[in-house]
């Protein structure tokens, strides 16, 4: 108490003239209209742009769990789409739902890890068993293709990716139905190639590619790229098709898991003529 009396007395001088100051202007700005709203206008300036810095600072730090919400939806949308869903034809006299059956289930995840760099490269996403994520689901972005699942714990799960010399794709041109394997040739992470499409398909630049009915990992028509490059060698009888990627894979960020409800059966049926 007594150091805090001492620094008053030894600079009274300067509140003496701080509080004069500022009664000085309280008199200024409560007796003249010009100053008065020149003040107002001011400090409602300031307030404005501190609530706008606070506010703004508020979504930045809510964006994640707002992504979180519209990839669930994604995903739920996804599972919602036509292609989703199987068409049981056989009676069309139905007037039910059980016309349709779903088929494909979709599961949103994050990039938790990713290569692009090496000859074959993996993804790792945050979910995994828990989720209802298993091996041989396939997974893909907002663009495109990104993989398969090779294996899965609890929480995470690694994707060989479409970057990989092991990983290989059914894969069809969107216009003619002419279908091949997709397969990355271990260069140039924008592009892969489309082989075993046989010679007498015509090809045009920017033809679409997309997946296949051949697959119980991928429904049919996801988009996977253009073709960007096509030739054919005398004597050979398959193109050789270069393939623009839609997925750029040193950004994807958020991935779609796919599961097919209908898997096991026809692996099953699939099985048994191959033990005949």
């Amino acid at each position: 108490m007594r150091n805090l009396i001492f620094f008053i007395y030894k600079y009274y001088v300067f509140f003496l003239f701080l509080i004069l100051e500022i009664v000085s202007f309280v008199f200024i700005y409560r007796f003249n209209h010009y100053q008065k709203a020149s003040f107002v206008n001011y400090t409602v300036g300031v307030t404005s742009a501190f609530y706008t810095a606070v506010s703004n600072t508020q979504e930045y730090f809510y964006l994640r769990s707002i992504n979180d919400s519209l990839q669930m939806e994604n995903a739920r949308l996804r599972t919602e789409l036509f292609s989703s869903y199987y068409n049981n034809k056989f009676n069309l006299t139905q007037v039910n739902d059980t016309l349709y059956r779903q088929q494909y289930e979709y599961i949103a995840a994050q990039v938790v890890n990713n290569s692009v760099t090496k000859r074959n490269n993996y993804i790792t996403l945050n979910k995994g068993r828990l989720h209802g994520i298993e091996p041989e689901m396939g997974v893909i972005s907002e663009n495109g293709i990104v993989g398969i699942v090779m294996n899965a714990s609890n929480h995470y799960c690694t994707v060989l990716s479409l970057l990989n010399n092991n990983c290989k794709i059914s894969a069809k041109i969107l216009k003619n139905g002419a279908f091949g394997s997709l397969v990355w040739d271990g260069m140039d992470p924008k592009f892969a190639y489309l082989r075993d499409v046989n010679k007498h398909v015509p090809l045009m630049t920017n033809d679409v590619i997309v997946t296949s009915n051949f697959s119980t990992i991928f429904p049919e028509g996801i988009p996977i790229g253009k073709i960007y490059a096509h030739s054919l060698d005398a004597g050979d009888n398959f193109h050789k098709i270069k393939v623009e990627l839609n997925t750029n894979f040193s950004t994807v960020s958020t991935v779609y898991v796919i599961r097919n409800l209908f898997k096991q059966e026809q692996q099953g049926i699939e099985a048994t003529i191959n033990q005949k």
